[in-house]
């Protein structure tokens, strides 16, 4: 079976750390892929709070996300810290992608995962471009 592979970007932007809830376990007594998924969005919002910006605006524009892509390397466990180490690449003029890193505490290899977020205008349901400040954010 052909398996999804992930080239990572060395240029990262932010560091995240979020703590495996006990919500966050399934019936493997290990991290679920739903509350991965969930987690990569906590450090997604984290990284743009860290920059005075949220999903629904971001210099007067909003995201979506177009695609997911996750590699599952190892398991982790209620009460493990996962860091989150988040870069960016693929910068279109409408869109990019966000790449993440996730580790547990003791530096375990966890997941490797992409977003690809697009801007997107909710009241008219159409992709906007992307703001000029933002961009420049990203390109350092």
């Amino acid at each position: 079976m052909p398996r999804v592979k992930l080239t990572m970007p060395e240029n990262y932007l932010a560091v995240i750390s979020i703590p495996v809830r006990i919500t966050d376990i399934n019936y493997g007594n290990h991290l679920g892929n739903d509350s991965l998924v969930s987690i990569l969005h906590e450090a997604r919002v984290q990284w743009l709070a860290q920059n005075n910006y949220t999903e629904l605006n971001i210099e007067g524009r909003s995201l979506i996300m177009a695609d997911l892509m996750v590699e599952y390397k190892k398991e982790c466990f209620f009460g493990d810290i996962l860091e989150i180490k988040i870069a960016v690449g693929d910068i279109t003029s409408i869109s990019f992608s966000l790449y993440y890193t996730v580790c547990n505490q003791k530096n375990i290899l966890i997941a490797l995962a992409k977003t690809g977020m697009v801007f997107f205008d909710y009241s008219n349901k159409k992709i906007t471009p992307m703001p000029e400040k933002f961009q420049e954010k990203l390109s350092i």
